[in-house]
């Protein structure tokens, strides 16, 4: 959920949005907060803080997190679109794996899986498999604490550059 600010869709760009689109560009998607606000650059309100005569021409999709048995759903069948054979048990860490970080991630884990159970000669995809790759391959959220917490050692860290501006003016 969205939590109500303001818009990144001011009156310029409303302007662009109004040239016709080409073949090559039908559709433009936005992430929008659901509530009415001010419209940046004027004094009126509108639901989404978006210009209305812009507003009766969209068509707005409400969004949702996909559910547990959904995103194994689109697991098991991205499985089978790479001819990726997986134990159940594998499928529903994978499934975990996915809910807890994202799909893409979920779905990039399954080639590199498929990748491992190969090497050592396996017929599926099993839960050690799943296992490996999610621990040579780091999510956003793993990544990030990573770059955090090892900030210092990394050649250009912002903390190296404030312990050097001070130096230079002691």
């Amino acid at each position: 959920m969205t939590s109500p600010r303001k818009s990144p869709i001011n009156i310029p760009c409303n302007d662009i949005t109004n040239i016709p689109c080409n073949d090559i560009t039908k559709y433009v998607t936005i992430d929008i907060p659901c509530c009415v606000i001010k419209i940046r650059g004027t004094t009126y309100e509108s639901p989404h803080g978006i210009p209305l005569d812009l507003l009766d021409r969209l068509l707005i999709i409400s969004t949702s997190e996909y559910t547990e048995k959904e995103m194994k759903q689109i697991l098991k069948i991205r499985c089978e679109e790479e001819d990726v054979e997986m134990t159940g048990d594998a499928l529903t860490l994978l499934t975990r794996v996915g809910m807890e970080t994202s799909l893409r991630y979920a779905i990039q884990l399954i080639t590199t899986a498929n990748l491992v159970s190969r090497k050592r000669k396996g017929q599926e995809v099993e839960i050690e498999d799943i296992k490996r790759v999610y621990s040579l391959f780091l999510d956003e959220s793993r990544s990030t604490q990573f770059l955090m917490e090892y900030q210092q050692e990394f050649m250009f860290s912002e903390k190296q550059a404030v312990e050097a501006d001070k130096m230079e003016v002691a």
